[in-house]
């Protein structure tokens, strides 16, 4: 089966296809497709609304199968920022470590016992049909005081997992067993195998 992923994120797509292709999910991202996501505005108040939205206006384009995915970063001292603006959090053309920059720069003053966060991921599936699915997973974990290894990508290098090791420290395997999306991805695949 394949499905649209709404999104042009290399990393995110590596992901998702790992974790599907066992389940005879193919993964084809937007730009495979031809589709320009730019014109998709993430205008919902919740990872749950944006998910749908994204898989809303790929399947409407493609109509085929569509996966549409929203995460991020929640930190409890700062109210749950960054939150749905994790990827927009340092302005609009900022990167990874532009994003990290700010974060830490908020969170200064902010003792290692508090600062707790979690990444949270919404992730809606479409069909042509009319059938939806939806799965939800998070990740808890701190927020480390400087950026500690080089895999992975968005706030990977500053979340410290329960394994004592940033995201940007553990390998792909050891990631997707307790990653917010990994998480997700587990509900979604146990919700495809029983929709057939």
């Amino acid at each position: 089966m394949d499905f649209v992923l709404a999104s042009n994120n290399k990393k995110k797509l590596e992901e998702l296809k790992r974790i599907l292709l066992p389940l005879g999910v193919n993964v084809m991202s937007a730009k495979d497709m031809g589709i320009d996501l730019h014109d998709i505005k993430e205008t919902g108040i919740t990872f749950a609304e944006n998910a749908l939205i994204k898989a809303e206006s790929i399947l409407k384009l493609t109509n085929l199968p569509s996966i549409g995915d929203d995460s991020g970063l929640m930190v409890d001292a700062l109210g749950g920022e960054p939150g749905i603006y994790s990827a927009r959090y340092a302005g609009p053309n900022a990167s990874d470590s532009d994003r990290i920059k700010k974060l830490l720069f908020n969170m200064e003053n902010v003792e290692s016992e508090d600062r707790n966060a979690k990444f949270v991921c919404s992730i809606c599936c479409l069909f042509p049909d009319g059938r939806k699915i939806t799965a939800n997973g998070e990740c808890r974990g701190k927020i480390g005081f400087e950026p500690v290894g080089s895999n992975g990508f968005g706030y990977d290098p500053i979340f410290i997992t329960e394994y004592g090791k940033t995201f940007a420290q553990l390998n792909s395997e050891e990631k997707d067993k307790i990653s917010h999306r990994g998480n997700a991805l587990r509900i979604l695949s146990n919700k495809l195998k029983n929709m057939k």
